[in-house]
């Protein structure tokens, strides 16, 4: 008597195999030859569509002179900031004194409660850096760690991102290989941010901040 199960693998292993299908050709990607000045201006003009501001200043002194700026226009109190490596370039809590603002940090939370209250109730607005810029659609990616918690970036009313212009690549691909390419290093959160957070009701009234910041200012470096 024949095993059932010897049967089928017998009959799966003498199966003429069928050749895949030819892929498509795909063209080069032509923004990927876009220089340093194209991809800002790309960034801008689709992040602005957005209705987020974006500004471009020369270096990280010039960064904290213009977070002043728009922390004052904003009549901005309070933020709360990540601790990735971008924002440890700006001893923001040294700058928060200078001008008179509280600057909250998650590391000094004593406990969930706590790092809850301080983004949700205690900060007017987030600064935090950002891994990657992508010109093409004008999006910002955050890889989420212990230095850039998810939170941070998503509870306040507000988030200044803060971008050195060698984070800025051409299209998604070009960050995505950056991400993901490392096989046994992969990120277990990653966000994708392109404007304020918008969404609409149900007659298609858009409108912003329900699952997110109101207000998004990207601040380019370099």
């Amino acid at each position: 008597m024949t095993n059932p199960r010897e049967d089928i693998f017998s009959r799966l292993n003498s199966a003429r195999g069928t050749e895949l299908p030819q892929r498509p050709f795909v063209p080069p990607l032509s923004e990927i030859s876009h220089d340093r000045d194209r991809m800002i201006r790309a960034f801008t003009d689709n992040l602005t569509a957005q209705t987020a501001v974006v500004h471009h200043v020369a270096d990280f002194a010039a960064a904290a002179e213009k977070l002043a700026e728009v922390v004052a226009a904003e009549n901005i109190k309070s933020v709360v900031v990540s601790s990735d490596a971008v924002i440890r370039k700006l001893d923001l809590p040294e700058w928060g004194r200078k001008h008179n603002l509280t600057v909250l940090q998650a590391e000094d939370c004593t406990g969930r409660e706590h790092f809850k209250n301080m983004v949700f109730a205690e900060a007017d607005a987030a600064i935090t850096g950002a891994d990657f810029a992508i010109a093409e659609s004008g999006t910002l990616c955050l890889i989420h760690d212990k230095d850039q918690p998810r939170l941070i970036s998503l509870a306040p009313i507000m988030h200044i991102a803060l971008v050195p212009l060698e984070r800025l690549f051409p299209v998604y691909e070009s960050a995505i290989d950056r991400i993901f390419g490392d096989p046994h290093n992969v990120p277990s959160h990653v966000t994708f941010i392109t404007g304020p957070s918008m969404t609409a009701d149900i007659q298609g009234v858009p409108f912003k901040g329900m699952h997110g910041p109101k207000k998004l200012t990207v601040i380019l470096i370099g």
